[in-house]
């Protein structure tokens, strides 16, 4: 491992606004933090919004910084990304922003019944193969997750260059009957991009200079908690998505 993941990974630890669970504090029981999060990180009672799949944050931090009368909360497992968006809000000296490092299948143990007002994911990993469906952030497993921890009537923004996952989003919702406030197959070249959804990550900004279309989808759970697994019949005919593009750039 470099000096500077290190380096990272040590300051890290420093920011007051920086949290990270043992692993034994998520596995398979409730973190501390779980139902405590307004009083006792971000000293207010102000509604909780998530960005998972954060990255180096910048749309946690941009996001907080538009609208500081709600809380923003980024996470992700990789700490050395992170370290961007901690030290910024840092140096800004924000009160509404915090980072969560931790893997997003143990959620459920860091938040507690209708804590979260809103969840955004931004240009997660769209999980191409088929086998790992599951993993997807907006698969019926991770529904399940969210159930749980939002609040009624709560959204879930999808923004993503790939067609593949914003396609099976799509289906999810029909297939579930979830309400579904937008679902824009390209948002700058229709014109729908606003402020908010202007805001680029390194990775959007990577994508668009390929020449990819980025995706918005808004969404909520409509009250539903259960959401059994389907096979999407699609999956394996656009396996390939635009992969290639993705990784050589042209």
């Amino acid at each position: 491992m470099g000096k500077d993941k290190l380096r990272k990974f040590r300051e890290n630890l420093t920011f007051a606004c920086f949290v990270q669970p043992d692993f034994d504090e998520v596995f398979r029981q409730d973190h501390p933090l779980k139902g405590h999060w307004h009083e006792a990180f971000f000293h207010n009672d102000r509604p909780i919004v998530l960005e998972l799949g954060c990255g180096k944050g910048e749309y946690t931090v941009a996001l907080a910084e538009r609208d500081p009368s709600r809380n923003y909360l980024g996470i992700d497992i990789k700490g050395a990304r992170m370290w961007r968006g901690a030290k910024t809000a840092t140096e800004r000296g924000m009160k509404n922003v915090g980072f969560l490092r931790t893997r997003i299948e143990f959620i459920n143990s860091l938040f507690a019944e209708g804590e979260v007002a809103e969840i955004w994911i931004t240009f997660p990993d769209p999980q191409l193969k088929t086998r790992r469906a599951k993993k997807r952030l907006t698969s019926p497993l991770f529904l399940e997750y969210y159930a749980r921890m939002l609040q009624p009537g709560g959204l879930i923004h999808l923004k993503t260059d790939s067609k593949h996952l914003y396609a099976y989003t799509n289906a999810v919702i029909r297939h579930f009957g979830l309400p579904c406030t937008v679902s824009n197959d390209d948002i700058y070249g229709s014109g729908y991009a606003d402020e908010v959804l202007s805001v680029k990550t390194a990775y959007e900004s990577r994508f668009l200079g390929m020449g990819l279309p980025i995706t918005y989808t808004c969404f909520s759970l409509g009250g539903q908690r259960d959401f059994p697994w389907f096979d999407w019949e699609e999956d394996e005919k656009l396996e390939k998505d635009n992969e290639e593009v993705r990784h050589t750039g042209h």
